[in-house]
This record gives structure tokens, C-alpha cells and sequence, in this order.
């Protein structure tokens, strides 16, 4: 027999792992042929990788077109692995071809005598009262007596069973080598993350410090944020510096930028003075995990001029024909105040191990979750032994993808080992533009290894739409990234404060935070915090919003009109989502819904309860009229309620 395929499996060369979360069921199938009419049986084999237990079992079930079926939970997190084994079924086999014969009303009898045989067979494999079972049915079945009452005892459930339990496996094929799974915690999938420059929390004009930012924790949790993310905290180069606005010079007291890392006060694994010590961060963590918060830090693997590294090592650095290092660069954009490491040069392996180590040291600080800038300018194959290496100690830790590149770039950086990636998201602003994008994102296998996470912004992208938006533009952007997908972040308090001033001609923030400090009102009235806490608190409430697959757009007969649901997994939970995109004018129009998307029967009616306003609507039809005001609110963030009946007769939504 041959097993033609089997998945779930990563596309492509190589044997990279699918990923999962802890708690989740994987269906495998697979494709099994034998020749002429054998019937094949089989089972997935599951356990922990490098665990040392004993395989599990679940057994395959035939669905159609030769197409096997299989379902188990991953119940740890780490690295899990899977294979199908298979054989070919001598019992279903034989009943097949009685069956057959009985139908054209051919003889049985040495048919029956095969069957006692295979039932004794099949007691020889067995022990205790399974053993004397199988024995008992094949006396019965070689007693020449009543053919109808032996073919009876043949076809009983029970005996099926047995048989099954102690089939004959000697002959069974299995897939080789085994396929894997990565097992992550659930926030590896759904999380809400904020950005905090530390350094921009302190009294207006001072520089911020560990303790200044761990007084506006509170804030991050309230609003219902998981992970509050930092960008490096590391000691800043002198040299090139940049000054206000990514200027080439620096004046007296511009901090620099974060990312360019290192100075005579230390590299990766130190941090700022002026953000205070190790312990002052210790403590930082230790409270935001009090208020259930994550803390992710940023890792640019990247050094100042003034890093150490550059006079201890500078054999891990490109050098250039002059002998000098070359700084980094992406024509026109030229950063001088930033080295790049030479992954390919002679000393890769000591680099690669320090690189790695940088990880590991902060995970000994108690980091679980990083944000690595721009890995695609790196080695892949060190992505690839780097994070493979670090989840074997530590499986619990997430990697998040800076990664604005090609979509194949992006995958394959999944693919690698990354946890989930940043996205297009940002410039997808028309109804078409969205459908397509996500209807990409959950394409094909694509869901199996690539986790999206959408930003309505970071400190280096202010999008047009933003800067020429209103209000109900943020909005918008928070909304579609917190349901679409389960991963969300936001660069703030910019983007719930509306902050709109770009540098000119460009895409990015005036006065921008990543050059120089910046003093925020939190206080301030207009804030979006509160259109922020709600969303936070539907995504948490509703699981639907908890994974990406089974996005479902609707029609409706307004393009600026965009309707979509998703439900979950065990169909209990349905959120309908109906977003205005255009900031400035009221639209209304009529939404064409796929009643069974949404689990109601047809001819039923059916609550919607918005659960941004808390308004309820009745609907009895495929089509309902919706009409957003802007200025009012620009979404409704529906949960489907069915009518049901209780046990005493009584009819409500649930």
C-alpha cells in the first residue's frame, strides 16, 4: 500500500513544523491506495518531540476519494511530532467480498471458513478476554451450521471492533520522517500589543526611566492591551547620531535612536543608564505581569559605531575594500549610525553564538516575547538554528517579525521558526484591497505556519490615510485590525491621541519619537482609550476573534460599505462586522448575508446586539439595511445571538 500524502504540512522544501497553541485540535489526513479491492485501516501517531513517551494512537476514519481522517489534541506546549501508519485491513478486506457475494447470491462457505481463520489469527495476537472473544467467534464461524446466523455473527459491532483492535500490522507502511508541530501559548496567536518608547514617560522634557513607564502600566492594562512592547533599551551610540527628525547631526541632548545600539556604556545585553538599572527593569517586568501584561522587547541585531563589539570583534563586521566597516544602507536611505553584522564571514560561528545569546539573556530577565527588527536583512539560516535552538530550552517563547518585505520572504521567515509577522495591513484601505489581503492570509495552507499581526501604525510608518484622516479614520483602522485579525497592535499613545503631523513627502511622524523625546496627555478628552478598552474587551469575550481562518466577507451594495463574520471553531460564537471606510460622509446601504455563515436557519430570526453600543436589532431576512454616521460611530461590531428555547418553553437570544 502507499500513503500519497499526509497533512497538515508547511508547503515547499524541507520539513519545517506547522504551528498550533496549546489546547488546539489537529486534523491530519491523508491519502492511502492499496491495490485492487483491499480495505486499508490505519493510525495517526502522535507525542512530544525528544519527549522519550510512547507514541498516542487515534484511528483513521474514511471520508471519501480515498481520503483518511484523524483528529487529536496537542496538550503541552513545545515541539510535537506526527506520522500516519497504515495497513491494509484483511477483516474489512474479507467482509467486503462476502458481502459482494452475498449480494449476488453466490456461496459462502469457504468464504465463512476464511473468516474463522482470521479471527483465530487475530486471538493469537490478543490477550485475556479479547483472546477467548476471537476464539469463541471462530468456533462459531467454522460450526457448518446456519450460514445466515454465522454471517450474523460476522457483522456484529462488537466483533468488528475486535478485530480492528488486534489487526495484523506486520506488513503496515508508515510515514517517514515524522512531521512536526510547533506548539505555542495562545497569545503566540491572539494578543494585543502596544508600543511604549520608556524613555518619553518621564516628566515633560526629562528623560523617562523604568519607573517613570512602569506608572503608566495601569493605563496600557485598562485600555485591555496583553503586551506592552519596548523598543531597544539599550545603550545609544555617540558616533553619526541622529538628531531631531532623522537629521545627519545631532545636537547637544538629542538621545539618538534607539536602534542604534551600543556605546562605551555597553551593548545588547546592557541597558541605558538613563532608563536606570537591571533591577529597576526586573521590577518593570514584575509589575506588568501583576496587571496581566507581557513585556516584548525589541531585538535589532545591529550595532552603533561605538559598540563594543566593533574594537573586540571586528571580524563579525562587513569591511569595506578601504578597510573601513561598511555602515548600513538601502539606497537612497542611508544609516550611518548603524553597523550591520557579517553572518556569512569568516567568524559566523562565535557571531551566530553571541547573536544567540543575546536571547538567551534576556530571557534570564525574564522575556518571553520578542520583536525582532528586520530579520529579512539577516542570515535565514541563522533564523533558522536560532530560534529552533533557543524554543528546545525554551518553548514557551514567541518571535514576532518586523518583516515589510516580499510575501515569499515573509513566509519563508515563518516558515524558519517565526512566531507571526507584521503585514500589509497598513496600506490596505479599499473594500477590495482588504478582502483580497486577507483572503490571501487564509488561503491554501498558508494559515497553517504564518500568523498575521495588523499595526494601524509604528514609529516608522505614518500612512497617508492617517494623516489625512479624521477621528473616525482611527477608528476604523483599530477596528478592522482588532477582528480581523487575532493579532493586533499600535504604536502609542500616538495613535489613540489621532497624532496626524507627518515630516513632508513623508510617510512617517513629524517630531518623531524614535529621534527625540515626547511629552503625551494622557488625560486628553478626546482620546480613542475608550473605543480601544471595548475593543479589547469584545476580542477577549468572543472567541471567534481569537483566530483568522473562517473569515467570511458578505456583500452589500455600497463599496464603502465592508461586512464580515467569523465564527467559531465549535459554533457557539459569531461576531458580524459592518465598517464605514469613509471618515467623512454617512453610508448606508443593504448587506446580502450568508445565513449559514452565520448559523441561522433560514426563515429564522435572529438578534444582532452591537457590542460597541450596545444597541439590539431583529432581523428576519438575508438582507438588512445598516446606515454609519462618522461622526457618530463608523462601525458596528455585531454578536449573532440564535433564538432558542429553554427546557421550560420559554424563547430567548443566545
Amino acid at each position: 500500500m502507499i500513503i500519497d500524502w499526509i497533512g497538515p504540512r508547511v508547503p515547499g522544501l524541507g520539513n519545517h513544523p506547522v504551528k498550533r497553541v496549546v489546547g488546539d485540535r489537529v486534523t491530519v489526513e491523508t491519502d492511502l491506495l492499496a491495490d485492487g479491492h483491499d480495505q486499508l485501516a490505519g493510525v495517526v501517531r502522535y507525542r512530544r518531540r525528544l519527549s522519550g513517551e510512547e507514541w498516542r494512537e487515534v484511528p483513521l476514519e474514511a471520508t471519501d476519494n480515498d481520503r483518511f481522517r484523524a483528529t487529536f489534541v496537542v496538550d503541552a506546549i513545545g515541539s510535537w511530532e506526527y506520522t500516519v501508519r497504515a495497513w491494509v485491513d484483511v477483516w474489512a478486506s474479507f467482509l467486503w467480498g462476502l458481502r459482494r457475494k452475498l449480494e449476488a447470491k453466490q456461496g459462502i462457505e469457504l468464504e465463512l471458513q476464511d473468516g474463522a481463520l482470521l479471527a483465530a489469527a487475530a486471538a493469537q495476537r490478543a490477550a485475556g478476554q479479547d483472546r477467548k472473544a476471537l476464539e469463541d467467534v471462530a468456533a462459531r464461524l467454522r460450526d457448518r451450521g446456519d450460514p445466515a446466523r454465522r454471517v450474523e455473527e460476522v457483522l456484529r459491532a462488537d466483533v468488528g471492533s475486535l478485530m480492528r483492535a488486534h489487526s495484523d500490522r506486520t506488513t503496515a507502511t508508515t510515514h517517514d520522517p515524522p512531521l512536526e508541530i510547533t506548539v505555542d501559548p495562545l497569545i503566540a496567536r491572539f494578543g494585543s500589543w502596544y508600543e511604549l518608547f520608556p524613555r518619553s514617560t518621564g516628566p515633560s522634557g526629562t528623560h523617562g526611566t523604568f519607573k517613570d513607564a512602569e506608572a503608566v502600566l495601569p493605563y496600557i492594562a485598562e485600555m485591555g492591551f496583553s503586551i506592552v512592547y519596548l523598543p531597544p533599551i539599550h545603550p545609544i551610540g555617540k558616533t553619526h547620531r541622529k538628531g531631531i527628525d532623522n537629521r545627519l547631526t545631532a545636537s547637544a541632548g538629542d538621545p539618538g535612536s534607539p536602534w542604534a545600539i551600543g556605546s562605551t556604556e555597553g551593548g545588547h545585553r546592557d541597558i541605558h543608564p538613563d532608563l536606570g538599572t537591571a533591577e529597576d527593569f526586573r521590577r518593570f517586568v514584575r509589575a506588568a505581569r501583576e496587571l496581566k501584561l507581557a513585556v516584548a522587547l525589541d531585538i535589532a541585531l545591529q550595532a552603533s559605531p561605538d559598540h563594543p563589539w566593533v574594537t573586540e570583534h571586528p571580524e563579525w563586521f562587513v569591511h569595506r575594500a578601504d578597510g573601513s566597516i561598511q555602515f548600513a544602507e538601502n539606497p537612497p536611505k542611508k544609516y550611518q549610525d548603524i553597523y550591520p553584522f557579517d553572518f556569512a564571514g569568516k567568524s559566523w560561528e562565535s557571531l551566530w553564538l553571541a547573536l544567540r545569546d543575546i536571547f538567551f539573556h534576556w530571557i534570564g530577565e525574564g522575556i518571553r516575547i520578542f520583536r525582532v527588527d528586520n530579520p529579512h536583512t539577516k542570515s535565514l539560516r541563522f533564523w533558522e538554528w536560532c530560534i529552533r535552538t533557543i524554543k528546545a530550552r525554551h518553548p514557551e517563547v514567541i518571535f514576532l517579525a518586523e518583516a515589510f518585505t516580499r510575501p515569499k520572504l515573509m513566509y519563508t521567515l515563518a516558515k524558519l521558526g517565526f512566531s507571526q509577522s507584521y503585514t500589509y495591513f497598513t496600506w490596505r484601505t479599499t473594500k477590495s484591497e482588504i478582502v483580497e489581503y486577507v483572503r490571501s492570509l487564509t488561503a491554501g495552507d498558508l494559515p497553517e505556519f504564518f500568523r498575521p499581526n495588523f499595526w494601524p501604525n509604528t514609529p516608522d510608518i505614518l500612512p497617508e490615510h492617517l494623516q489625512y484622516g479624521t477621528r473616525a479614520t482611527f477608528i476604523v483602522r483599530a477596528t478592522l485590525a482588532a477582528t480581523l485579525s487575532p493579532s493586533y497592535g499600535i504604536y502609542g499613545p500616538a495613535f489613540e491621541l489621532g497624532e496626524r503631523a507627518a515630516r513632508e513627502g513623508a510617510e512617517e511622524y513629524a517630531s518623531n519619537e524614535k529621534y527625540q523625546l515626547r511629552t503625551w496627555d494622557l488625560s486628553r478628552p478626546d482620546s480613542l482609550r475608550p473605543v480601544l478598552r471595548r475593543l479589547n474587551e469584545i476580542r477577549r469575550d468572543n472567541v471567534a476573534l481569537q483566530r483568522v481562518e473562517g473569515t467570511f466577507f458578505h456583500s452589500t451594495d455600497n463599496d464603502q460599505l465592508l461586512a464580515y463574520s467569523r465564527t467559531s471553531e465549535d459554533g457557539a460564537n459569531t461576531v458580524l462586522c459592518v465598517v464605514n471606510l469613509d471618515p467623512h460622509h454617512r453610508h448606508q446601504g443593504w448587506i446580502s448575508l450568508d445565513l449559514k455563515r452565520l448559523g441561522v436557519a433560514e426563515g429564522s430570526s435572529f438578534q444582532v446586539h452591537d457590542l460597541m453600543s450596545d444597541a439590539r436589532f431583529l432581523w428576519r431576512e438575508r438582507r438588512a439595511f445598516v446606515s454609519l454616521d462618522p461622526a457618530v460611530m463608523p462601525v458596528h461590531v455585531f454578536r449573532v445571538r440564535r433564538r432558542v428555547r429553554s427546557e421550560h418553553n420559554f424563547e430567548y437570544y443566545l
